[in-house]
Order: structure tokens, then C-alpha cells, then sequence
């Protein structure tokens, strides 16, 4: 392991030849790119939805999860996210279903199609192709098609722009959430200062995402926060899992305060293996900032070591953008630190292929 590494554009080349680099630093491209196209989405049709189910598995997932609990304070109707095969018993011809897959390919989500065709619900598509693409143009089904020029990786995890924004439009032209001009500029302000801050080209000691990577190195970090960045902080733990090879895990606040903390002080090593990360907002209630303290001081007693992010944005759209563009380029220099291709997964690729057998 270098540090250098993390401050030389050549040698990251040769550690991520497939370009994830470039993907991060193109988020907010692909959020303009949706906004720009968003005339692709046709929803007119679709009006008095009583809930919504995201059918998605992995990256193609998270978007939904971002937005369902970013604006959890503003849907009018439930917004449930099917991991699984099958969709829930109430989905019926009042619900829409937003297939997610950017592969296209899917099974889950393609079994999840079949079965909400057959319960007569309203249907989107969010996709990059195959499978998917070709049922949403078959079909007629409104759908968001991604054509990923700002993610060179071609990597599901490193398009969540993409797949954020074409629900919040979705949501958006139902009128079931605002998002407006002014979102818009607000959530590429969030994603560029963001970005600027964590460049190769930043110094590891002004350089946010770089301290992370190096406090990482052979632990098991915890994400913690609260309220509107649950759903953030699920797309960068799931990051550091594929992209850094490395187990992680995010906790909410208040939930873990009411049994996590006992459960930290065995096994002792706990202290070694463990590193804590703590994303503080001003826009969190009250009573949730002073537990995350609280939080930290009981860390202490066990040893175990942890730091405080104070997310700086101006409000609850802007903070998770910001969250996931520090997680995004965390994990990756990361991979970089333990000179990991950040863009094969071979044991997932190794688990599909003994399922297809």
C-alpha cells in the first residue's frame, strides 16, 4: 500500500484500467444528462396511483431507496423497494410498479414484470438495455432509457445518478414530489463543490474522501447517520463493498441506540477492526444531533475509534448528493490503496454463474 498512489493519475490508470474514475467524477453530468432528456418520460396516462414498488436488486436499487427516504417527509403514498422475485400481495391496478435494471437482464426484476403485468398495475421502466428495454418498447411502457456516456465503467453502481434522478422525474411528472429548476442547480452545486474537494489532484491533508480511504485500510468502517440520508448512506456502503472488496456497514440513529451499544464491547477486537464514521447535520432534529454525540462518547468507552463528518449543504437535497459524491470517491481510492480494480466483481459474477449451471 501508497499513499502516492492516490496523488498519481498514471498509477491509478493501471490499478482501474476499466475508467471508474471517470464515472465518479462525471455524476453530476449524468444528472444533467436526465434532466435533458427527461421529455422521454410520458407518464400521462398514469393517475391515481395509491403506492408505488420499486422492483430492483443491488445498484439498481438504491436510487429508490435515496429517494424514498430523502423525501419520506413529502410523498403523499407509500414507496416500497422488492428485492425479491415476487411483488407484494397489495399491488394492484392502482399501484405503479418502476422497474429498475440497468443490465436489463435482471431475473428478479424480469419475474417482478411478468407479475405485475398480470395484476393489471401502471408500469415505468428505468434501464440500459436488453431484456428490459426491449419489454418496455413491446409493451409501451413510460420509461426512462439511460444512455450511460458519463459512466466509462459501464458499472451499475457508478450509474446511481442516473438512476436517482429518472425516479425523482418519474415522481416529479406525477406530481407526486417537487423538483424544479432550482433542485436541479442546487443538486450540481452539491455533486461539483463535492467533486472539487476530492480530485487526485487535492492533497491527501485537504482531501476528504483520501483521509477516509487511509482510515479504512484493513477495518470494517460504519457508516452512521439519520432521517433523510438513510437511503445516501446505503449507496455508499454498498460502494465500499463492491467496488473496495471490503465489508461495511451503515447504522441508523435512534435505532442503534437502543441496542447496538451494548453489543460493542465484545469481541475485544472490536477496537482493532472496527472505525466508526458519523455524518452530523445542522438539519437533523434536535434530539437526533445530540444522540449522535452521545453516540461518539459512548464509542469511546469501548475504544473503538471513530470521526464526525459535519455535512455542509444548504438543505436535505444537497447534503445527500454531497454524501454519496464523498462516499464515491472514497471507496474507489480505497481499491486504489489496496491496489484493487475497483470494476470486477468476481464472486458475484462467480455466484450467477453457478445459478445459471
Amino acid at each position: 500500500m501508497s499513499i502516492a498512489v492516490l496523488e498519481d493519475r498514471e498509477a491509478i490508470k493501471k490499478i482501474d484500467p476499466d475508467n471508474a474514475l471517470a464515472s465518479a467524477e462525471s455524476i453530476a453530468d449524468q444528472v444533467k444528462q436526465v434532466w435533458e432528456e427527461q421529455d422521454q418520460i410520458d407518464l400521462s396516462g398514469y393517475q391515481n396511483i395509491a403506492n408505488i414498488v420499486v422492483a430492483g436488486m443491488g445498484g439498481s436499487a438504491l436510487g429508490a431507496d435515496f429517494i424514498r427516504n430523502l423525501y419520506k417527509a413529502e410523498l403523499p403514498v407509500s414507496l416500497e423497494i422488492c428485492k425479491d422475485y415476487s411483488l407484494p400481495n397489495y399491488v394492484s391496478k392502482n399501484t405503479l410498479i418502476i422497474l429498475s435494471s440497468y443490465s436489463g437482464s435482471t431475473e428478479e426484476t424480469l419475474s417482478c414484470a411478468k407479475e405485475a403485468e398480470r395484476k393489471g398495475a401502471m408500469i415505468a421502466v428505468v434501464t440500459a438495455g436488453s431484456k428490459l428495454e426491449k419489454l418496455a418498447k413491446e409493451k409501451k411502457y413510460p420509461s426512462y432509457i439511460i444512455n450511460p456516456k458519463f459512466n466509462p465503467s459501464n458499472q451499475p453502481r457508478m450509474a446511481t445518478a442516473y438512476n436517482i434522478m429518472a425516479i425523482i422525474l418519474i415522481l416529479k411528472k406525477l406530481e407526486l414530489i417537487k423538483f424544479d429548476e432550482e433542485d436541479f442547480h442546487q443538486v450540481l452545486d452539491a455533486i461539483n463543490v463535492t467533486t472539487q474537494r476530492c480530485l487526485v489532484e487535492i492533497p491527501q491533508d485537504k482531501n476528504q474522501a483520501k483521509i477516509l480511504a487511509y482510515m479504512f485500510v484493513e477495518r470494517r468502517p460504519i457508516l452512521v447517520g439519520a432521517e433523510f440520508l438513510e437511503g445516501a448512506l446505503h449507496i455508499a456502503t454498498n460502494q465500499l463493498n463492491e467496488n473496495a472488496k471490503i465489508y461495511a456497514d451503515y447504522k441508523i440513529i435512534p435505532e442503534i441506540n437502543h441496542h447496538l451499544l451494548e453489543g460493542l464491547t465484545l469481541p475485544k477486537s472490536n477496537a482493532l477492526n472496527h472505525f466508526f464514521v458519523f455524518f452530523q447535520s445542522d438539519l437533523y432534529r434536535s434530539e437526533v444531533q445530540k444522540r449522535i454525540s452521545l453516540t461518539q462518547k459512548a464509542l469511546e468507552k469501548t475504544g473503538i475509534e471513530s470521526i464526525e463528518i459535519k455535512l455542509e449543504s444548504e438543505n436535505k437535497l444537497m447534503q445527500a448528493f454531497e454524501l454519496i459524491t464523498l462516499g464515491t470517491f472514497t471507496n474507489l481510492y480505497l481499491s486504489y490503496l489496496e491496489g484493487i480494480n475497483p470494476c470486477p466483481i468476481p464472486m458475484v459474477d462467480w455466484f450467477k454463474a453457478q445459478l445459471e449451471k
